[in-house]
């Protein structure tokens, strides 16, 4: 599947229209269901094959955020061969009391995985407990970036955000 099919597939199966608050209390008239997306397997896959170019080189893991990036860092491990942590919003309180499961993340050069970006405020959050690890953030990528300042906010705390696609670029309004 090309680049423009893939965009009208996603749009397809996740836009959504009416009001919607989205995590950065911003309300927006249009919605990308993530979980629509990434439910679907084979759009999944091919989602991950397209995003597989944009890992930066030397990337040695894949860091999924909860609870949307673990499925894209599954795929997109499967595709590119990496290995996956899956990043917790906070850490546990019980147990192992990890922020990342998988494997260690201190002196692991790590490419967070997101699915969409709009103000990058969690992915910023996440970023921050994992360098406080010891991970060495190599970049972001995400299926949709909103254009909703997650780019300029991620690069105010040196992290370059590679989206497969910008709002933008999905829209087919």
């Amino acid at each position: 599947m090309d680049r423009d099919a893939l965009a009208a597939a996603i749009y397809d199966r996740a836009h959504l229209t009416g009001t919607f608050v989205l995590r950065s209390g911003a309300v927006t008239d249009h919605y990308f269901d993530k979980y629509l997306f990434e439910s679907d397997p084979a759009l999944l896959r091919t989602m991950a094959e397209h995003m597989a170019p944009l890992v930066p080189e030397g990337t040695e893991a894949l860091a999924g955020l909860e609870l949307g990036g673990v499925p894209l860092a599954v795929m997109l491990g499967q595709v590119t061969g990496l290995p996956v942590r899956f990043v917790r919003k906070e850490a546990k309180s019980y147990g192992t009391r990890k922020l990342a499961e998988g494997g260690d993340v201190e002196g692991v050069a790590i490419t967070v995985v997101e699915d969409v970006v709009t103000s990058g405020g969690q992915v910023i959050v996440s970023c921050g407990e994992l360098r406080e690890r010891g991970a060495h953030i190599q970049g972001v990528v995400c299926v949709i970036d909103r254009d909703a300042g997650g780019r300029d906010n991620l690069a105010e705390h040196d992290l370059t955000l590679h989206p497969l696609f910008t709002r933008q670029e999905i829209d087919r309004e």
